[in-house]
């Protein structure tokens, strides 16, 4: 079975600096605890996998629950640029993922880390609001990222239309819904009801009863 390398890209769930499209409904505080859940979430599933090697691509303190994870130092500038960065400074096959899909399972990503094929040169993940969850490449190239725009309806379509542009044959993983706004959470919330973050949503819900 070919190792693949599984990077978690994220930055530290401070209030005020992450999730802010869940404001005003939620506190800055109340959406950090949702970030901060869901990237719990998603880390126990990569400690889960049988990863060559565990990244966490990571801007900011590195948490708790980073245990167990290499942590590597996002570099500045913008986000094509800093992706573009992982996609050169690793060797061999790669595939990313975002801290936003806590509902994301090991089911979902079993075929670029137990059956990736001589047949496909790159995975896509694409997300319900048009951008990507998970990206990956059998040989990594950081020229394929940068340049494409991010955190807009039209990311995903742009990214993969790069990757098929540049010959590789890619094949899609499922559609996936990113926790952006507060309905977003009630949803994925109930998709992965044991995790962290439906424990989380759970009792922000308790708090905020008009939420949700």
């Amino acid at each position: 079975m070919m190792r693949v390398t599984v990077a978690v890209v994220a930055k530290e769930c401070v209030p005020g600096r992450v999730k802010t499209r869940l404001t005003p409904q939620l506190s800055p505080v109340q959406a950090a605890r949702l970030a901060q859940a869901s990237l719990d979430d998603t880390l126990d599933l990569v400690r889960a996998l049988p990863a060559g090697r565990r990244i966490l691509f990571f801007s900011g303190q590195a948490p708790p629950s980073a245990v167990g994870v290499e942590v590597i130092e996002q570099p500045e500038g913008a986000l094509d640029v800093r992706l573009g960065h992982l996609f050169d400074a690793v060797t061999g096959p790669l595939l990313l993922i975002g801290m936003d899909t806590p509902q994301l399972t090991a089911e979902a990503v079993a075929g670029p880390v137990w059956s990736w094929p001589d047949s496909v040169d790159a995975w896509f993940g694409p997300a319900a609001d048009g951008g990507y969850w998970a990206l990956a490449m059998r040989e990594p190239d950081g020229g394929l990222i940068r340049g494409v725009t991010m955190s807009a309806p039209e990311t995903g379509r742009e990214q993969r239309r790069r990757l098929v542009d540049a010959g590789l044959r890619v094949r899609d993983l499922e559609t996936l819904r990113d926790v952006d706004h507060v309905e977003d959470a009630g949803v994925v919330a109930v998709d992965a009801p044991h995790g962290r973050f439906a424990s989380v949503w759970h009792r922000i819900r308790q708090e905020v009863p008009r939420v949700g």
